[in-house]
């Protein structure tokens, strides 16, 4: 009867915010990340004035620039890709590179990472000043959240993933700030947060593979990305997360 009561109760806990690192590999400054399903591979912004796709093991697959003078930010938009500068310039491109309009702006900002929301909004955040942004495709802001107000406060956030089968965003704060990563829902309301210095020091960049559960962090020092099997936070009452996007090629 006890043995019975246990299980009834770790089956009604909640799931909570977990990481087990599954491998890691050496990759010269990634700064931010974006899986794609298509190549079974990571988009890797290095700063630098080029985009690289690189396999889940670290071969280089692809790379070409864009308009803007460097890329410091980079993620999937539907089937194509949305870059940023940090300087407050975007640029849309196709994964073979040719520009799809203009590079835009929205006037200064420091964007560290970018992620597509369900509606097609896109979602930056940015270190100085410390922000959480929500802006339409054009780059018209909607709705912002000043980080260091979040309880505990995310001063330097730098990378951004949205887990398609949550909703939830995961931000990593990097070493200048706690060297966490944080759990907010769709919302921009924190969950959780799990410390990452075991793993690795100043956290840049984040990415899903949510076909298969994993996470892929990018780290400045040590120029290493390092990949995960990720558990979400969920409620007692929440469904199975269905299955996500994964390799499409075999």
């Amino acid at each position: 009867m006890k043995l019975v009561l246990a299980f009834a109760l770790c089956a009604s806990q909640a799931a909570a915010l977990d990481l087990v690192e599954t491998g890691r590999y050496a990759l010269n400054r990634p700064a931010s990340l974006d899986y794609d399903p298509t190549f079974c591979g990571l988009w890797i912004a290095n700063e630098g004035p080029e985009v690289i796709l690189v396999t889940l093991e670290g071969d280089e697959l692809r790379r070409f620039g864009s308009d803007l003078s460097r890329v410091k930010a980079i993620t999937l938009e539907g089937d194509n890709l949305l870059v940023a500068d940090g300087y407050g310039g975007f640029q849309r491109l196709t994964k073979s590179g040719e520009p799809l309009g203009a590079v835009f702006t929205r006037g200064w900002a420091d964007t560290e990472g970018l992620a597509i929301d369900a509606d097609g909004q896109i979602i930056s955040v940015e270190d100085d000043p410390e922000r959480l942004s929500w802006l339409e495709p054009d780059g018209t802001p909607v709705r912002v959240i000043d980080t260091k107000t979040m309880t505990p406060p995310i001063y330097e956030a730098q990378g951004i993933a949205r887990d398609p089968r949550t909703g939830h965003l995961l931000i990593v704060d990097d070493l200048e700030g706690s060297n966490s990563l944080y759990e907010l829902d769709s919302e921009g309301k924190l969950l959780a947060s799990v410390p990452l210095l075991q793993y690795g020091v100043d956290p840049e960049g984040i990415a899903i593979r949510p076909g298969s559960g994993q996470l892929f962090i990018a780290f400045d020092q040590g120029a290493m990305i390092v990949s995960f099997n990720y558990t979400p936070t969920l409620p007692e009452t929440a469904d199975p997360l269905p299955p996500g996007a994964d390799c499409m090629l075999f």
